[in-house]
C-alpha cells in the first residue's frame, strides 16, 4: 500500500470483547464513515414565527365601510302591511317582487340627541300582533290585532286596534274596540275611545275619553 494512502477501514481498539475476540456489531459501526450533525433549521424557525395567523379575524377598518356595526331594535316586530316612504341609515337585504317578498332591514344606532324623524311615515295594517319599537307617523289599524307601543317608542299617528297597550308616546287619537291600557310613564296626546280603559299610576294623559259599548255586551 502506499505511503500516502489511508485505509477505508480503520479498527478500533475498542471493537474487542471480553474475550479477546473481535465484537462484529461494533467493528460495523466503526466502519461507516462519520456523518455530520444536523444544524438546526434557523430559516424555517423564522418563517414560522413570521407566518401569519390566517385565522385571525379582520379588523374594523379593513372591513368595508358601512357595513359593520351593531343594529338596534327593529322599528317594528311582527307581520304587517305598509304603505309609503321608508327612510332607512343602515343596510336593506332582500327581494321585492310579484311573489315571496321579503325584506330585512338593519338599523345604525343613534348617537346622542338627535331631532326625531319617523322612520315609517304611511298606513300600517296588521293582523295579529304589531310591536312598535322606534317613531313612526301615519296610521295605524287592525280590525282583531294588538298593538304593542314599547317604552322608547313613539307613534304620531291615528290608532285603530283591537287592544292599545301604550308604553311610550302617542300623539293622536286612539281607538281600542276591546280595550287600551296605558302605562306609567307613557305620554297621550288625544282622545281615547274604547269599552274598556286603564291607565296605570305614572302615566300622562291629555285628551278626551269615551267609553264605547261593548261587543259582547250588544249580544
Amino acid at each position: 500500500m502506499p505511503s500516502g494512502a489511508k485505509p477505508a477501514l480503520k479498527r478500533d481498539p475498542n471493537a474487542m470483547t471480553e474475550s479477546g475476540t473481535e465484537n462484529p456489531i461494533r467493528s460495523a459501526f466503526t466502519a461507516l464513515p462519520a456523518v455530520p450533525r444536523r444544524l438546526p433549521n434557523a430559516l424555517a424557525g423564522a418563517e414560522s414565527r413570521k407566518r401569519p395567523n390566517v385565522a385571525q379575524p379582520l379588523s374594523q377598518s379593513s372591513r368595508p365601510n358601512g357595513s359593520v356595526f351593531q343594529p338596534r331594535a327593529p322599528v317594528l316586530q311582527g307581520e304587517a302591511v305598509y304603505r309609503g316612504p321608508l327612510a332607512v341609515d343602515g343596510i336593506i337585504s332582500g327581494q321585492l317582487g310579484v311573489s315571496g317578498n321579503s325584506l330585512t332591514i338593519k338599523q345604525r344606532p343613534k348617537n346622542g340627541v338627535v331631532e326625531s324623524v319617523p322612520e315609517l311615515d304611511g298606513e300600517i295594517s296588521f293582523k295579529d300582533m304589531l310591536r312598535v319599537n322606534g317613531h313612526i307617523a301615519g296610521r295605524v289599524f287592525s280590525e282583531k290585532g294588538t298593538l304593542i307601543i314599547d317604552a322608547s317608542a313613539r307613534v304620531d299617528a291615528s290608532i285603530e286596534v283591537a287592544v292599545a297597550t301604550i308604553g311610550g308616546t302617542v300623539n293622536g287619537d286612539v281607538i281600542g274596540h276591546e280595550r287600551v291600557e296605558v302605562g306609567p310613564g307613557a305620554i297621550v296626546n288625544g282622545n281615547i275611545s274604547t269599552p274598556s280603559l286603564c291607565i296605570k299610576p305614572g302615566a300622562v294623559f291629555q285628551g278626551d275619553c269615551r267609553i264605547l259599548k261593548s261587543a259582547h255586551r250588544e249580544k
